[in-house]
């Protein structure tokens, strides 16, 4: 009965929004309160069925109902609880349903907060709201139903992938979707002001929260995603550019271009282009990678699905949205904008940059990302784009932006400040001193290690933001501005992060039996040998190392090669030792007993990476200033209707 139960529930929310998407606009049309105000309880409904159907989904994977074809193929009954319900999300059918959750999330929080606003610019964009909810609603139906039985009844589950058994899943999908899809809110509000002929400076005002909160989840999925594949995947690295990884890095920028926007037009009453383009785009970007992830069309890690037909229904989605939405924007070309004069350099030309920037770089990840499958599709054979062609595009642009990120805090609107100026760049020259001495110091702990001039550049940029917007906003440490130093201060300390890990981290593989030694940046790695272990649903070698460095023990690591008996499968689970200034970890692969003959003996890979937990730390910065403005916002319009009252 739960399958039927859940569908019912998924039918029901179906009909609500589809009466959401059509029900306000006959209000609208009619001039009919009634029916416009149907669309605050037509939202409710929806959320409240959504809800009910990915409850019983969850349910049904705790209890471990194998009836459901869905469950049966991602969980195990000897699976941990947490873990159960986390793999509700943890294939396709499940993760699209957790999608439409938390689009359901978004529209009764939109519904709820929406009614001191204009009720026709709110009703008109909860029904975009409805219309989209809709479409993702009859793919659920069509070709993504979690809720389909099976028979006979399998007498156990397939379990879930070995690579998602992992805390990154319980957090970090929920995470990445709550940011994917509360860009759907800021792009139901642009269709309503186009359709309503205008946006001016109170509609910015009521996007940018909205734009804050989603950028803040999608930051921190990011963040937590660069830390899964990081210590999950076992190759050292933060950032692969990888597809999927840049399926969340294209609304990312698309989400930061749209903050700035924002901040101009409600101050100034200009850039309304730039924010309506940056609006529709972030959306519909969110919603190409979700095609990317689940179509099966690039190959990637993270890929959950490979079915062409649902891929095909998602690209058909995509093109709806972004074609009809991207007409009316052409139709709506003559939206009033304010006349306003500006120097060359002020702060409105600073953050016309930054848009461009923006704009640059997402364009370039899309073509980086694209590219080879439009050069495989024309017949020309296949080709690959990677990390060369992105860091080459990127170091320019980050050189550019931290540059930027530095004059503004100079400049004001119209003019810049030039005594700050020049305060400013007096502090570039510390910033170099301080680059230079940590670089010299890095590579002297190992032989191997090279120095870098565009390390050096690059550091001595970071550093430099993050002294100099310290020494600019101190004295001032409102809530609203508390927000703008942690997010500018989280880019400089994740710049120095990326810098640091990427020129200067050391590794080495190597091939070690018991009580054998091997030297790396400084540190004595001792291997003591191996334990056969047994967990819930796997066994595995577990490998003891000690760390000394000047014959001082530091601490002991114990990376594993563990065996999933249900997937047949092996996974490396290594070993970490989380330190401010570098992390030192050990990846075991092979056992090498049978062609050498010493018991014990086992390939591993030992790295060394410096400043690499300063990206992560950057990162929740990020995220936190980014909720810091939000609650800066929302107290200064506490504080206007204090005084209004």
């Amino acid at each position: 009965m739960l399958p039927e139960l859940g569908f019912i529930s998924l039918l029901i929310a179906t009909l609500s929004c589809a009466l959401l998407a059509v029900l306000p606009n006959i209000g609208i049309a009619k001039n009919s309160m009634n029916l416009i105000r149907t669309s605050w309880s037509l939202s409710y409904l929806f959320t409240i069925f959504t809800t009910i159907s990915i409850g019983i989904l969850a349910y049904s994977f705790a209890i471990d109902y194998f009836s459901l074809e869905y469950v049966a193929a991602h969980s195990n009954s000897q699976l941990p609880l947490f873990f159960k319900v986390a793999a509700t999300w943890g294939g396709h059918e499940g993760s699209m349903l957790f999608w439409l959750f938390s689009l359901s999330v978004w529209v009764s929080l939109f519904a709820y907060f929406s009614q001191r606003i204009d009720p026709i610019i709110a009703s008109r964009a909860l029904s975009v709201l409805g219309l989209l909810c809709f479409g993702f609603c009859i793919f659920l139906i069509y070709f993504s139903n979690p809720f389909i039985r099976q028979f006979p009844l399998p007498p156990e589950g397939r379990d879930l992938n070995p690579m998602l058994q992992d805390i990154g899943l319980i957090f970090h999908p929920p995470l990445l979707y709550l940011g994917y899809v509360g860009f759907a809110v800021n792009f139901a509000l642009t269709i309503a002001a186009l359709l309503s002929g205008h946006l001016d400076a109170a509609m910015a005002r009521w996007m940018r929260p909205w734009v804050l909160v989603s950028w803040l989840f999608l930051t921190l999925g990011i963040v937590l995603g660069a830390w899964w594949a990081y210590y999950e995947l076992g190759w050292g690295g933060w950032w692969f550019w990888d597809p999927v990884e840049n399926a969340s890095l294209m609304p990312w920028l698309l989400g930061l271009g749209l903050l700035h926007s924002l901040i101009v037009t409600e101050q100034r009453g200009i850039f309304t282009y730039w924010t309506i383009l940056f609006s529709l785009f972030a959306f519909a970007f969110s919603l190409l990678g979700t095609f990317i992830v689940r179509s099966g069309v690039l190959t990637s890690v993270h890929a959950f699905a490979v079915d062409g037909e649902r891929g095909t229904a998602l690209l058909a989605l995509f093109f709806l949205l972004t074609v009809g939405s991207l007409t009316l924007f052409a139709l709506k070309t003559n939206l009033r904008q304010s006349a306003v004069r500006f120097s060359f350099i002020s702060k409105e030309t600073l953050l016309l940059g930054a848009n461009i920037l923006f704009a640059i770089a997402t364009a370039s990840v899309f073509i980086g990302t694209f590219y080879p499958m439009l050069f495989t599709a024309m017949g020309w054979g296949s080709i690959s784009v990677g990390a060369p062609y992105f860091n080459s595009i990127f170091l320019p642009l980050i050189l550019f932006t931290l540059i930027a990120m530095v004059i503004v805090l100079a400049t004001k609107w119209q003019i810049i400040n030039r005594t700050l100026g020049l305060q400013r760049i007096a502090l570039l020259v510390p910033s170099i001193v301080i680059a230079y001495v940590l670089i010299d110091y890095t590579v002297a702990q190992e032989p191997s290690l090279k120095f870098h001039g565009a390390a050096l550049l690059l550091l001595s940029l970071a550093i430099w933001l993050f002294c100099a917007t310290i020494w600019t906003n101190w004295r001032t440490m409102t809530t609203k501005r508390l927000g703008m130093i942690l997010a500018h201060s989280g880019v400089a300390i994740t710049v120095i992060g990326a810098v640091m890990s990427s020129y200067f981290g050391a590794e080495i593989g190597v091939r070690l039996a018991p009580n054998q030694h091997q030297m790396l940046n400084g540190y004595d790695f001792h291997y003591l040998g191996f334990t056969n272990e047994i967990g819930a649903n796997y066994t595995s070698e577990k490998a003891h190392f000690e760390i000394s460095k000047k014959g001082e023990k530091q601490t002991a690591l114990f990376p594993e090669r563990r065996y999933y008996d249900v997937r047949t499968m092996n996974m490396s689970e290594v070993g970490i030792d989380w330190g401010w200034f570098g992390d030192i970890y050990i990846v075991m692969g092979d056992k090498l007993t049978k062609e050498s003959g010493i018991t014990g003996e086992f390939t591993f890979r030992l790295h060394y990476k410096p400043f690499i937990g300063w990206l992560w730390f950057g990162g929740v910065l990020m995220a936190f200033g980014a909720m810091c403005a939000a609650l800066g916002l929302r107290n200064k319009k506490l504080n206007k209707k204090t005084k209004g009252n």
